[in-house]
């Protein structure tokens, strides 16, 4: 029988297996008191995870009961520091599901991987833990679908960590563009040139260092030797485990042309190239070179990316150019200005414009942190909930499937749930989990 995409995300039904391990559903939470701390683990605890952690920590408002790390080294480090500045003694994992076991845990924080993403957060749904999961929501289309009916299906709250939705640079610029400030926006050009993009020098494959876990790490991608361009950082430019700058940068400022427009639906096409240069001379699968135009109605978006450099339009390395017929507004995440007559103009614009925002001084981070953990006491949405780390990642996920593919030309049917009539196009959207994992069903 064959079922609508719509259909899927109304069915109820989640079960999520790992080596056979069937969980039960686990739907419990208890009431948290608003000066009462919440209880919080960290799954993936080298970078990010760790960052957001920190930010909890300093409100006052948590308790971390738990760090899970498949590399031994960092998981012990990140409880000495946890220890040593906040005086809380904290609990190690090597394997999530064991803290997930805990009921004791209100929430948690998925700074793993993007291809642990999806297993972790409807495991934790299913055992009555709220989530802060790091962008992009998953590595695939098919999980972000899961993710979404797992969310749902348990009733959890859930931040996408898509900060700029909290920053007070992004929501000032927001305010004055829905108000009307430069009319009416037909086209935003949106870029992020980045070296990182590239990926590491090549270097040959090694003996898996001590304490880290490499099979566990891998989980449900397909089996690799180990080389350390494919681990702590560099992973996001395989495609096993991530999407490259499309994915990366791409969720952050593409969501920032949605939400210009209020866009909540998904694309209707995708008109993408892209390239690979020097790759005898660096590890990555990602494309070096991307450009993606998405055609919407009386609209149209546009991304680009050039990985090697940290130069791109108005002198930015990044950035999100709104065009309206009344004005421009140039933006990242550092300040915003409107582009309108000589310099002197656009100064006192740019000015009048944000003179009635309330500016607080607080970091993106530090709103995002504070909006989750408001949102898992009150029971109420967060600033960036589940839909919105969902639609913007199939922009960017679909992005680099029309390259991939070798389509170029991609049209989207919302209600199939796949690409029409195209084969390629339809074989990336569900990933197939190796290694004894099996990818959650609904």
């Amino acid at each position: 029988m064959t079922h609508s995409r719509r259909d899927f995300l109304k069915r109820s039904s989640v079960s999520a297996v790992g080596f056979g391990l069937l969980r039960p559903d686990f739907s419990y939470h208890r009431e948290i008191s608003p000066n009462e701390k919440v209880n919080v683990g960290l799954i993936g605890a080298r970078n990010k995870g760790f960052n957001i952690l920190s930010h909890m920590l300093k409100t006052g408002q948590v308790n971390c009961l738990g760090i899970c790390d498949v590399d031994k080294n960092i998981m012990e480090q990140r409880v000495e520091e946890v220890e040593k500045t906040h005086g809380q003694m904290v609990r190690s994992y090597n394997d999530f599901r064991k803290m997930l076991d805990n009921k004791e845990i209100d929430a948690v924080v998925i700074g793993t991987p993007d291809h642990w993403h999806c297993l972790i957060m409807v495991l934790a749904c299913q055992a009555g833990k709220d989530v802060y999961v790091e962008k992009p929501l998953a590595n695939s289309i098919e999980e972000c679908n899961l993710m979404l009916a797992a969310a749902r299906k348990y009733n959890r709250v859930v931040q996408v960590g898509q900060q700029q939705r909290s920053g007070e640079v992004w929501n000032s610029a927001m305010t004055h563009i829905h108000t009307g400030g430069i009319g009416e926006i037909k086209r935003i050009n949106v870029w992020a040139n980045f070296p990182y993009g590239m990926g590491a020098p090549k270097v040959p494959d090694k003996a898996i260092p001590n304490g880290l876990d490499y099979d566990f790490w891998q989980g449900p991608a397909a089996k690799r030797a180990y080389n350390p361009n494919r681990v702590h950082g560099n992973w996001r430019h395989f495609w096993d485990y991530g999407g490259g700058l499309m994915t990366d940068w791409g969720v952050h400022l593409l969501d920032m042309a949605l939400w210009a427009k209020n866009i909540h639906h998904e694309p209707k096409s995708v008109i993408a190239s892209g390239a690979n240069f020097n790759l005898s001379a660096y590890s990555r699968e990602t494309f070096e070179l991307m450009d993606v135009s998405y055609p919407l109605e009386n609209y149209f978006i546009h991304w680009t990316h050039t990985a090697g450099i940290a130069v791109g339009p108005y002198e930015k390395p990044y950035g999100v150019e709104f065009i309206g017929d009344k004005g421009v507004i140039i933006a990242d995440r550092g300040d915003w200005k409107i582009l309108q007559g000589n310099k002197e103009e656009s100064e006192e614009a740019s000015k009048l414009a944000k003179a009635n925002f309330n500016f607080t001084g607080k970091s993106a981070m530090e709103i995002h942190v504070l909006d989750f953990l408001k949102s898992v006491k009150e029971r109420t949405v967060t600033n960036c909930p589940v839909e919105i780390g969902r639609n913007v990642a199939l922009y960017a996920h679909m992005g680099n499937i029309a390259v991939r593919s070798g389509e170029n030309v991609l049209e989207w049917n919302a209600e199939s749930g796949n690409f029409k009539g195209n084969s390629k196009g339809n074989a990336l959207i569900r990933p197939e989990y190796k290694g004894g994992w099996k990818l959650p069903t609904v």
